[in-house]
C-alpha cells in the first residue's frame, strides 16, 4: 500500500540545496573561556583536532548542555549566528505545539450551501482547505467517493473553492533552483506536498511521449493546469514561467535519459487540488462546472471530509523526512499571520518571550539563506523545552550513535535523538545525548562554508560540485564530537 510515509520516503532525497547566504562566514577560532565557564579538562582541544581533521573549511559551531540544568559543558563559537538548515523544524515543531495542541488535526471538508435533492446540490458545492499540508490525491479521491456514496451526482450552482486557511505563498525560498521539488507554493489547499509528477519516455526521432499528473496508488489523474515541452539545449536544465491558466515548464533534451520521471513543484496548488477534485468527482459520476476559487469563506452543510492524522504524527514525519512544506504549513497555522515574513517573525518573537533567545528567522523549515541561530540558542531551545514537558524528544528521529565514518553502531546502549538539517555548504545537528546512566545532554551543531556556497551559480545549485563528499565529512564530524562527549561528559 503506498501511503504518506512511501510518498515521503520517495521525495526524501530531494531536500537540500539553497543558495548561499549573502553573508561573511564567521570566523573558526574558539575563543578564550568566559568568565564561569566550566574546565573541559582538554577535551575541547580534542573537539578542535577532530574539527580541523574534517577539513570543512568556512565556520563550525557547537556547544553541550546539561539537559537538567541547561549549565554549558563544552562549546565552540556557540554565540556565532549560523543558518540553522532543517534543524529549525525542530523548533517549529514546538511552535505549533504549544499554539495548536498534540491533537490538532486538519480537515478538509466539502460543503454544499443548500439541500440535496435528486442528487442534486441546490445551489453551490464548497471544497474548503484547512491547510492540510499532508493531503495526497488518494485521500482526495476517497473523499469524492464519499460524496458519491451520499448520492451527490452534481449541483445547481457553482464549484467553489476556498484556500483563505493558509496565506498563498508563491514558493518558499525565492534564491532556490526553479525545479527543485522542496520549494513549492503554499496555500490553505495542498495536495502530494505541492509537486506534480512528469514523466518522459524517448520516442525516436528526437519525440518524447511526457505526461504530467497528480498520481497515487489508487488514482492517476492527468493535470492541465502544470504543462512542460522538450527543448534541443545543453542548459538550463529547466525553464519555468507562470502565465494566464498554466504553469509552463521547458526541459533541456541533454538532461533526459531514455526513461525517466521526477516531481516539480507547483506554484498555485489552490488550482491545482481544484482541477484534480473535478476530475475525480468526474470519474466517479458527479457533474460539476469549472472550479471558481473565491476569497470570502462561503457557509453551508457539511457533506463529506477527511482529516489528517494528529499534529504529533504530523511533526514526526515532517521531523523524519524533512518535508519543507510540513514545516510552513503548521507554522503559519500556529502563528496566524497573513504571511511567511510576518509568521517567521511571530515565531522569533515567541522564542524570545518563550526561551530567552532572539534568533533571526525568514521561515519554518530553515530553507531560507538568510536565517541565523546560534547554537547556543538552539540548544537553549531544546533543553528549555524539553524542562517545560512540550513533549518535543518523542517526535525527534533516533540517529543513534555513529562510527568515525558517520554509521550508525547498531545496539549501541547510548540512544541519540535529534533533527538533522543540510543544505549546499551546510550542516547542522541538534538533539539530546541519553545514556543508559549519567546525566542526559543537549546539543546542537553547526556547520557552514559560506563563501563556497555563495560562489555557486546556475544548476550547480541543486547538485553542488564536491557538497557529497563535504556533507559526508560534516556528518561523519557530528558522530565522532557526540562520541566524544557522551564518553566524556555524560
Amino acid at each position: 500500500m503506498f501511503d504518506r510515509r512511501d510518498f515521503l520516503a520517495a521525495l526524501a532525497g530531494a531536500i537540500a540545496a539553497p543558495v548561499a547566504a549573502r553573508a561573511e562566514a564567521p570566523l573558526t577560532s574558539i575563543r578564550p573561556k568566559r568568565r564561569g565557564q566550566p574546565e573541559t579538562t582538554g577535551r575541547q582541544t580534542d573537539a578542535e583536532s577532530l574539527v580541523a581533521a574534517a577539513k570543512l573549511g568556512g565556520a563550525t559551531a557547537f556547544v553541550v548542555l546539561d539537559a537538567a540544568t541547561g549549565q554549558v559543558l563544552a562549546a565552540r563559537d556557540e554565540g556565532v549566528g549560523m543558518p540553522p538548515a532543517s534543524v529549525l523544524k525542530s523548533v517549529t515543531s514546538l511552535f505549533a505545539i504549544e499554539h495548536l495542541g498534540h491533537g490538532f488535526q486538519y480537515r478538509t471538508r466539502v460543503l454544499a450551501t443548500g439541500p440535496v435533492v435528486n442528487g442534486l446540490v441546490q445551489g453551490d458545492i464548497v471544497l474548503e482547505g484547512a491547510g492540510d499540508p499532508t493531503l495526497q490525491t488518494d485521500q482526495l479521491g476517497d473523499l469524492v467517493r464519499r460524496l458519491a456514496e451520499a448520492g451527490v451526482k452534481g449541483a445547481t450552482g457553482r464549484l467553489l473553492i476556498w484556500d483563505r486557511a493558509l496565506p498563498f505563498v508563491a514558493r518558499i525560498a525565492a534564491d532556490q533552483p526553479v525545479q527543485v521539488g522542496y520549494n513549492p507554493g503554499i496555500s490553505g489547499l495542498n495536495l502530494n506536498f505541492n509537486r506534480v509528477h512528469f514523466a518522459w519516455k524517448a520516442q525516436g526521432s528526437g519525440q518524447w511521449g511526457l505526461t504530467m499528473d497528480a498520481r497515487g496508488e489508487r488514482f492517476l489523474p492527468p493535470v492541465a493546469m502544470a504543462r512542460i515541452a522538450v527543448e534541443p539545449r545543453n542548459s538550463p536544465i529547466f525553464t519555468f514561467s507562470d502565465a494566464g491558466e498554466a504553469e509552463t515548464w521547458t526541459v533541456a533534451s541533454s538532461a533526459l535519459n531514455k526513461e525517466g520521471s521526477r516531481w516539480l513543484p507547483v506554484r498555485h496548488p489552490a488550482k491545482y487540488v481544484a482541477e484534480v477534485f473535478h476530475t475525480l468527482a468526474r470519474a466517479q459520476g458527479i457533474a460539476l462546472p469549472p472550479p471558481v476559487t473565491v476569497e470570502t469563506r462561503p457557509a453551508g452543510q457539511e457533506l463529506a471530509a477527511v482529516e489528517s492524522e494528529p499534529l504529533d504524527a504530523v511533526l514526526k514525519d515532517m521531523l523524519k523526512f524533512s518535508t519543507n512544506l510540513t514545516a510552513e504549513a503548521v507554522g503559519l497555522r500556529a502563528s496566524g499571520r497573513g504571511d511567511l515574513p510576518a509568521s517567521s517573525a511571530a515565531m522569533a518573537d515567541w522564542l524570545t518571550q518563550r526561551f530567552g533567545v532572539t534568533p533571526q528567522l525568514v521561515d519554518h523549515s530553515g530553507l531560507g539563506s538568510a536565517s541565523r541561530v546560534t547554537a547556543l540558542q538552539m540548544a537553549t531551545i531544546l533543553q528549555k523545552g524539553h524542562q517545560a514537558g512540550m513533549g518535543l524528544k518523542p517526535l525527534l528521529r533516533d540517529i543513534g550513535m555513529r562510527d568515525k565514518e558517520g554509521k550508525t553502531i547498531k545496539g549501541h546502549p547510548v540512544q541519540v535523538v535529534a533533527k538533522s538539517g543540510t543544505l549546499n555548504f551546510v550542516s547542522g545537528l541538534a538533539g539530546h545525548i541519553t545514556p543508559p546512566q549519567g546525566r542526559e545532554l543537549v546539543f546542537a551543531i553547526f556547520s557552514a562554508d559560506l563563501e563556497r556556497r555563495e560562489r555557486l551559480t546556475g544548476d550547480d545549485r541543486e547538485t553542488p560540485p564536491g557538497g557529497k563528499a563535504w556533507n559526508g565529512r560534516a556528518r561523519a564530524l557530528q558522530g565522532q564530537l557526540i562520541s566524544l562527549w557522551a564518553s566524556a561528559l555524560a
